[in-house]
């Protein structure tokens, strides 16, 4: 077998080495500006000006660009050759596709929670109700819609099948940055705990045919506080 000098073997190891600290550095740069658009401090059609956020995250551009390719990928980032990359936002199409599968995955979700919910989550999930009837009453509403992103994990959870789970986390950035942006719609909030409360409520009497058909109720009744809020868009999109 013919040996490598020590300085062929260093070589290899540099080059083997170097590529996944690139890798690392776009996963992060990725994962900040992914929490900052579904957290709405990137808002939909705020522009992504590379100086500015490289110079904000401390990177280079080469990164940035990396990052924007898979948001874009993941419906988040749109680039365009007159507008470079922006935040996307919802077209009305848009919104009617993406609560067409939340209502599947959720309605499943909630079927399954119905099925076979352990107490310990059972017992979560009436926590949360409870909770949220006092944030409610408070008016803490920043709360309020925090603790109701904790229900839908809960339920989320109960889901076994591997691929309808892996479905609901694909699609988790998207309706989490649209619950977002539901909490400004007047009353929405808190017409939420009533309806997660019915949904508890069938799951706790494991009836997984009205836990499914109670979310499928919510997911429609979001849906249209959502479209009826954009009546006051002029491009037709959720902003």
């Amino acid at each position: 077998m013919e040996e490598r000098s020590s300085s062929e073997v260093t070589e290899s190891v540099a080059v083997f080495t170097a590529r996944p600290d690139r890798r690392k550095m776009t996963d992060w740069v990725c994962d900040e500006l992914r929490e900052a658009i579904v957290n709405l401090r990137l808002r939909p059609g705020e522009p992504l000006r590379e100086a500015a956020l490289a110079e904000k995250l401390g990177v280079s551009k080469t990164p940035l660009r990396e990052a924007f390719a898979r948001l874009e990928q993941e419906g988040l980032v749109e680039t365009t050759s007159f507008k470079g990359a922006v935040v996307t936002g919802y077209s009305e199409r848009d919104l009617k596709e993406i609560y067409e599968l939340r209502a599947l995955l959720e309605g499943e979700a909630a079927r399954a929670a119905a099925s076979h919910a352990n107490d310990a989550a059972i017992a979560e999930l009436r926590r949360v109700v409870d909770r949220s009837r006092k944030l409610r009453d408070e008016g803490d509403l920043v709360g309020l819609a925090e603790l109701l992103g904790q229900f839908d994990v809960i339920v989320f959870s109960q889901v076994t099948n591997e691929r309808i789970g892996s479905l609901i986390e694909n699609l988790r950035a998207h309706l989490t940055r649209i619950g977002r942006l539901t909490e400004s719609i007047p009353g929405r909030v808190e017409a939420s705990v009533e309806e997660h409360a019915a949904i508890v409520e069938a799951i706790v009497a494991r009836n997984p045919d009205e836990a499914e058909r109670l979310m499928r109720v919510h997911i429609a009744s979001v849906l249209a506080d959502q479209l009826g809020d954009r009546e006051a868009s002029p491009d037709g999109e959720v902003t």
